[in-house]
């Protein structure tokens, strides 16, 4: 780990954390006191093709040309199907960037960012930024790896910091150990069932206690992957015996550095979970934090089982889906799938003879990609029950708006495929301890390694007609006036402001893309900020949560939305406002989101942005409301400016 010169205060708690040893080794500004503002040094970034193009395109127009960091990898898995040219378009687009750029480029079925980064680059006490809301999984091996936008990742690629409040660390005290049929998704479950979608935010999630060394790296990188849900920063655990022995089996013992909490740390908050008492856990439609037991939900007729996604679909997780299935049948009511997370946990599948296992019991094997998880294909019917080993499970995501998505455990989710209703695993009898293999197998083949220094200024980066180059923002206007154009209720995702599945092929057409902006809540957003001119949002609790996908704030952005005014916003969203000059303000008053209606027009003077506090006139109601908002001076000045790409283009010149 690099050490920085940089003097700083630091809260004594966090300096005994792992997350806090990490932390000081990074920071280049800022005070590691909760709640102030911090810049750390990123070691490794990852995107993937959905946040990816446009991220790259973002990095050209801030003239970045070369990666300045340890290593940077550029994922396709998101976008896989190619039903036209849009899609294989963006691909060719990665691979000739990432050849002009100095990146290492993961390859369309190579497999899930998380699971190939966790496998073949993760590294203890290295910090880790990327462009989707689940790159905490690998805090599972002991880095600190954080969600974020696109443009702030390009903008790490380029050597500069990443930015963010100082969390508090909450340590999650671990006891005992899993009994059978009880798995580490069951852990995450209970986690989000105590503190909910929004317990994390401002917070670091730092696992601890003897409980932990009874769970391998695959299980502790489903408890950190799933973390996201909560808003947390990140979640981490220690690097200790457990860690090396997971990078021994793949291959890179010598990456190992003990990294482990003082035995006299103090959290600033502890959860107690003894693994002994947990049982099977589910998450219930449509959020990750309607979690109950299995057992009371027993009995509800299933018709799709997934498994896969990023948060379980490494060796372990399909060697268990394999060993429950052996010599059995699924349903024959019923459609199981199974998405491997790596090619080298395919192959490793197919060597060791489980694959057969899983094709035998009817299991439908898809590529390593996403697929489901993001509703790139296996949509539910209509109004039919999916068990899903995913992490999130909001209304519509899975592609059609009417089913009833659960997530569950790979144990879960197997038994259900084996009786057609929700059941409890422990009801089909117990499992043998799941090992890694020994010889685990990183395959390469579909791995693009960084051209030679002197061979990159003959690429030529490769556009197709759906890529469209960055739009630069005008300035913010000292007086922002309009009409409300949206009023949103609580936890509002970035799937309901900007729609995945069928629309991710326009991900790098910003004029294209946007008119889907607020789809699935107002079909008639798109037409009413066009005929407005943009104007204001309002919104409830947790606005933002979900995905880091940055088109969220940027499409409407290019509708020329001047602010969201909400009750509080998710951490990752509420960045991305700020980075495309979008004003992130809050009520004073929570109850004041009553007094504004749609339809009304509003007043704001952006010279009391400095203040920290703004009056909000409501010209239709001749009212004031108090707002306030988090942003530091440095944030004042990017949404002034238009963005972070308008105001570094107007800086460099002279404007």
């Amino acid at each position: 780990m690099s050490t920085h010169t940089h003097n700083f205060e630091i809260d004594p708690k966090i300096k005994k954390t792992v997350a806090g040893k990490i932390l000081m080794k990074h920071i280049v500004s800022g005070d590691l006191i909760p709640g102030q503002k911090i810049g750390i040094k990123i070691d490794q970034t990852l995107t993937q093709d959905a946040t990816g193009t446009m991220a790259y395109l973002q990095q050209e127009a801030l003239g970045i040309h070369k990666a300045k960091t340890e290593i940077s990898v550029s994922y396709i898995d998101h976008n896989t199907l190619k039903q036209d040219f849009k899609n294989a378009d963006d691909h060719v687009f990665l691979q000739s960037v990432a050849a002009k750029y100095g990146l290492v480029l993961s390859k369309a079925g190579n497999g899930i960012c998380h699971q190939v980064h966790l496998e073949r680059y993760a590294k203890p006490g290295k910090t880790l930024l990327g462009s989707d809301s689940h790159t905490p999984t690998a805090g599972g091996i002991g880095s600190i790896a954080i969600g974020a936008g696109g443009l702030d990742v390009a903008l790490a690629i380029g050597g500069r910091a990443f930015f963010t409040k100082t969390p508090e660390i909450i340590g999650v005290k671990l006891t005992g150990k899993l009994p059978p049929m009880v798995a580490a998704k069951d852990v995450i479950l209970e986690v989000l069932r105590r503190i909910s979608v929004k317990g994390g935010v401002g917070k670091i999630l730092e696992y601890f206690g003897p409980g932990v060394k009874t769970l391998t790296v695959p299980e502790r990188a489903t408890i950190t992957n799933m973390g996201a849900e909560t808003g947390a920063t990140t979640s981490i655990f220690p690097s200790d015996e457990i860690t090396k022995e997971a990078l021994k089996e793949f291959g890179r013992e010598d990456d190992w550095v003990e990294i482990i909490a003082d035995e006299d740390v103090i959290y600033h908050q502890v959860i107690e979970i003894n693994l002994t008492s947990l049982v099977p856990m589910i998450a219930k439609p449509h959020s990750p934090d309607n979690v109950v037991a299995v057992k009371e939900v027993e009995g509800i007729k299933v018709g799709q089982v997934c498994i896969g996604s990023c948060t379980n679909s490494s060796y372990k997780d399909l060697v268990t889906a394999a060993n429950m299935l052996k010599g059995k049948r699924v349903k024959q009511n019923l459609s199981l799938t199974i998405s491997p997370g790596s090619m080298s946990v395919y192959y490793s599948m197919a060597e060791s003879g489980h694959l057969a296992d899983l094709i035998g019991a009817g299991a439908r094997i898809l590529e390593c990609a996403c697929g489901p998880c993001i509703g790139q294909g296996q949509a539910p019917r209509t109004d039919g029950v999916s068990i899903r080993t995913f992490n999130r499970n909001f209304k519509g995501r899975s592609g059609t708006p009417s089913a009833q998505v659960y997530l569950s455990s790979v144990e879960t989710a197997v038994a259900c495929a084996l009786t057609g209703e929700i059941t409890d695993p422990r009801r089909m009898g117990e499992l043998s301890d799941v090992p890694t293999p020994k010889n685990f197998k990183n395959k390469s083949a579909l791995i693009v390694e960084p051209l030679p220094e002197e061979d990159r200024a003959r690429v030529e980066i490769v556009r197709g007609p759906n890529i469209r180059p960055i739009e630069v923002n005008d300035n913010l206007p000292e007086m922002a006036t309009g009409e409300v154009i949206l009023k949103v209720g609580n936890d509002i995702t970035t799937d309901h402001i900007m729609p995945a599945g069928v629309y991710l092929p326009l991900r790098s057409n910003v004029p294209e893309y946007s008119k889907h902006v607020f789809e699935p809540v107002d079909s008639k957003f798109y037409e009413r900020a066009k005929e407005k001119n943009g104007g204001f949002i309002i919104a409830g609790e947790n606005y933002g949560q979900g995905s880091s996908r940055e088109h969220a704030a940027l499409c409407p952005s290019y509708l020329k939305v001047k602010a969201v005014i909400a009750k509080d916003f998710a951490r990752i969203h509420l960045a991305n406002l700020i980075n495309f000059g979008i004003m992130p303000l809050t009520f004073e008053n929570k109850s004041d989101y009553d007094k504004i209606e749609m339809g009304d027009q509003l007043e704001l003077d952006t010279k009391e942005l400095d203040n920290h506090r703004l009056m909000l006139k409501n010209i239709t109601k001749k009212t004031q409301i108090p707002l306030t908002h988090s942003m530091s001076a440095v944030d004042i000045e990017t949404v002034r400016y238009g963005g972070e790409i308008a105001k570094i283009n107007k800086q460099s010149k002279g404007i």
